[in-house]
């Protein structure tokens, strides 16, 4: 059985979300910009090992298993309640961690065999042409809103 991701963009703001019924007051919080299936459906193992430590140990992880936030927006908090059932290793990262990670980083070296120059790079692990639209869309959040008020909320199944 295969694993794969679920999880939404998220940005912080005071945004008034007209789609909840109760949300009537403008503070600052985490809504939901976007589920991840809009921009990311695809299953890459390398990718999820290198960012959250799932499925493939090749890399020490960006943001492994941080737990579901307890600030999650609204949105993130009900599809994972929906899914607690076979959801597994929740996580989040901002955009600056994702700024500040060195993608050209090489996957550690396997234990029994001598390190060679051509080990896969977090950048050849989290391929442009799977993530870019996710990337894509944190970044332009982030330029609206600051890095660190751009987050993506993660979990698995099997």
């Amino acid at each position: 059985m295969g694993t794969d991701i679920h999880g939404f963009i998220e940005v912080r703001s005071s945004h008034i979300d007209t789609s909840e019924p109760d949300d009537d007051e403008p503070f600052l919080r985490w809504h939901a910009a976007m589920a991840l299936a809009h921009v990311y459906n695809d299953r890459s193992y390398e990718a999820f090992g290198c960012l959250f430590g799932v499925r493939n140990g090749s890399f020490e992880p960006l943001a492994a298993r941080r737990g579901f936030p307890q600030d999650a927006s609204r949105a993130a908090a009900r599809a994972y309640q929906w899914e607690l059932e076979d959801a597994h290793s929740p996580s989040w990262i901002d955009w600056a961690e994702l700024e500040a990670a060195e993608w050209d980083e090489p996957a550690a070296p396997l234990a029994q065999r001598p390190a060679r120059d051509d080990r896969l790079t977090r950048r050849q692990a989290v391929r442009d042409e799977d993530w870019g639209d996710v990337w894509t869309v944190m970044r332009t959040l982030a330029e609206r809103r600051g890095a660190e008020n751009v987050r993506l909320v993660v979990w698995f199944d099997n």
